[in-house]
């Protein structure tokens, strides 16, 4: 497909008068992005960008990412121009409203053609590297593209992903950054002075410039990017913040805030349109888009030839089921050693599982064995070394399986979430089946000290909506656990594991870590509870989760002595309980039993509504930081031993 300079400006400028019309219509947005944007984002599309409107699954497309989500005016109109998900004009002028698919940010599964969400800056510049990855290893041949901007750049999770990227010589994904020099407060030089072309270079990038502007070095750029092998590439196209806008193009005035009536029309004027009309496309515009999209429609067609489809063996719950290891109660094992455990048994039957740890594989146990390890240029192995950038891991983890076919999972100390947690929102929001693998959960780390025990984080993690969190009590429950979030195909996963041995528990369950939460252990007089009336009133039930589920048992052994009904339920998650129907959670901690003992090594933060009333509630959990000492001394100093649980306990037995 030809197309000329003069085709690409007026469709650049289309583009323009339609984002500005947005933003305006709207009067909420930013359009200085879309306007500065416009030239590189038409060049790439009409001459480059090889996408099926026709069919938004085709696996072979190019990926196409916008960092800068605050651009999404740009995004609406290239995909109404080109006819991506029957975007109508009729939305376009619904742009940032309630129930909009033009939505303020550009949404997956909300707007179809959008690969990922975005908004929070550099999010995408990770997740557009772990795209690039599945691509290599599924073998697609497609291209990724990610347009990023001056606050990607300066965003922290850019160095780290990007770093990654050029170690691993990843090529075919090719970095756009819309150089505009301009952020909300102003000039980027009053807080950025680096050489972004060295900086890139370093990390094992090629570099390639354009003027932003300019069709003919844009068009250059692109040829020559497209053309490198074992090289991720960036090409800098140098541009002008809202370009065309007589007065504040190539100011902060235009970045987050509407042009207003008077500076759009004066736009248009200058553009050539018709200032009295608004979201106006010249039918040669429309033309374009359709024969570029029937050009992509023919590529498609050669590619789906040459690959034939073919749908991969779905797993089912008792396929996993088969391959757990299993352990037999009264071994005594670390559930973080249960994990490695459980992932290489998994690794053959589950080839779509990817991912690594950020640097602490030997100590989280997040090494699947036997399926090597992605190296600098070989994508051979399904291990991957993250380094010790967690938030990169984990967007990246996001990216990899957004792409489709792949389950990227990645791997820290819980204590480190904190570094995660953006990037787990985002897979929340986007509904990704993301798994994340947290060990050290808790204050049994011991000697590390504070700064490595995680107490609050556990509560933080529950809170976030869509997010599924396993703690479990046990190897067992582990493993249990690991399906469970293979088989969850909405939304991210994760499990926390212990660094210290635990021992192997009778009566855990599959059906129980399904369902969130389970009578693990029950007793007294076994036949008042079924015959006797007042039986439930009288019982102290105990609600614990991970390494004191073991606790709480033993603790209700020794009330159960003195001749007291006890109940032990292992709540390995909390959100899977919440989501069982009322029956069911009834039977496993029932209205009656209203003398509770709730164990947790974190924060009481959370469990609240597990309580009944205040005269006849405890809890056992730990609302400080901790310190630096053998795990045992801490367990008695902060009160986790049966004796003190059992003295709690009877208060209200």
């Amino acid at each position: 497909m030809k197309v000329t300079n003069g085709q690409l400006e007026k469709t650049a400028n289309t583009i323009r008068c339609l984002c500005a019309d947005m933003v305006d219509k709207a009067n909420s947005g930013h359009p200085g992005a879309a306007l500065g944007m416009a030239d590189i984002a038409t060049v790439l599309w009409l001459k480059y960008f090889n996408f099926d409107v026709k069919d938004l699954a085709w696996k072979g497309r190019d990926r196409l990412v916008f960092s800068g989500g605050h651009a999404s005016s740009l995004v609406y109109a290239l995909f109404h121009l080109a006819g991506v998900g029957g975007l109508t004009m009729d939305e376009l002028k619904n742009f940032r409203q309630f129930g909009s698919r033009c939505a303020g940010h550009p949404e997956r599964g909300v707007m179809p053609g959008v690969e990922v969400t975005t908004g929070p800056l550099g999010q995408g510049v990770a997740m557009g590297v772990g795209l690039a990855l599945a691509a290599k290893k599924q073998a697609t041949g497609n291209k990724t593209f990610v347009f990023c901007g001056d606050g990607d750049m300066e965003e922290g999770i850019s160095h780290e992903a990007c770093s990654w990227a050029g170690t691993m010589k990843l090529d075919d994904l090719v970095l756009i950054y819309d150089s505009n020099r301009i952020t909300i407060e102003g000039s980027t030089s009053f807080s950025m002075a680096d050489d972004t072309k060295k900086r890139f270079e370093s990390y094992g990038w090629k570099v390639f410039s354009c003027n932003g502007h300019d069709f003919d070095d844009i068009d250059k750029a692109y040829r020559r990017a497209l053309k490198v092998k074992g090289q991720p590439v960036l090409v800098i196209a140098n541009t002008v913040i809202g370009k065309g806008s007589p007065k504040k193009g190539g100011t902060a005035d235009c970045h987050g805030a509407p042009l207003g009536a008077e500076e759009t029309a004066a736009l248009k004027t200058g553009l050539g349109f018709d200032p009295a009309q608004s979201f106006v496309v010249d039918e040669e515009v429309y033309s374009l888009f359709r024969d570029r999209a029937a050009c992509c429609r023919r590529i498609a067609n050669k590619w789906r030839r040459a690959n034939p489809s073919s749908e991969g063996a779905k797993w089912t719950a008792e396929a996993l089921l088969e391959v757990l290891p299993k352990y037999e109660p009264g071994a005594s094992v670390a559930t973080r050693n249960a994990n490695g455990d459980v992932l290489t048994a998994l690794a053959p039957v589950v080839p779509e599982l990817m991912g690594g740890s950020a640097d602490l594989g030997p100590s989280n146990k997040s090494i699947m064995k036997g399926v090597g390890f992605v190296l600098p240029g070989d994508f051979a192995g399904r291990n991957l070394h993250y380094g010790i950038r967690e938030l990169a891991m984990t967007a990246m983890v996001n990216g990899i399986t957004a792409f489709g076919g792949m389950r990227g999972y990645g791997a820290t100390f819980f204590v480190f979430s904190d570094y995660c947690r953006p990037a787990i929102r985002l897979a929340a929001i986007m509904e990704l089946p993301s798994i994340f693998v947290f060990s050290h959960d808790s204050f049994y780390v011991g000697e590390d000290g504070p700064t490595h025990e995680p107490i609050e984080h556990l509560a933080a993690m529950r809170i976030m909506m869509g997010v599924t969190t396993f703690r479990p009590c046990d190897a067992n429950e582990t493993a249990y656990a690991w399906v469970e979030m293979l088989l969850n195909e909405k939304g991210p996963s994760c499990i926390l594991t212990t660094r210290q041995n635990v021992p192997v528990l009778e009566g855990t369950s599959y059906e129980g870590v399904k369902r969130g939460a389970y009578v693990i252990y029950e007793g007294g007089y076994r036949n008042e509870i079924v015959e006797q009336q007042g039986a439930r009133e009288r019982t102290v039930l105990f609600i614990a989760t991970g390494s004191e589920v073991a606790l709480a048992i033993e603790a209700a052994k020794m009330l159960e002595k003195d001749g007291k009904l006890v109940r032990v339920v292992s709540m390995p998650s909390q959100e899977r309980f919440l989501k069982q129907d009322m029956y069911y959670r009834d039977s496993v901690i029932p209205e009656e039993m209203k003398k509770r003992v709730i164990v947790e090594a974190g924060s009481r933060f959370g469990w609240d509504r597990f309580r009944l009333d205040f005269s006849t509630t405890r809890f056992v959990t730990l609302d400080r930081y901790g310190a630096s000492a053998p795990y045992k001394v801490l367990a008695k100093e902060f009160g986790f031993t049966p004796e003190n649980v059992y003295r709690i306990a009877k208060e209200i037995a």
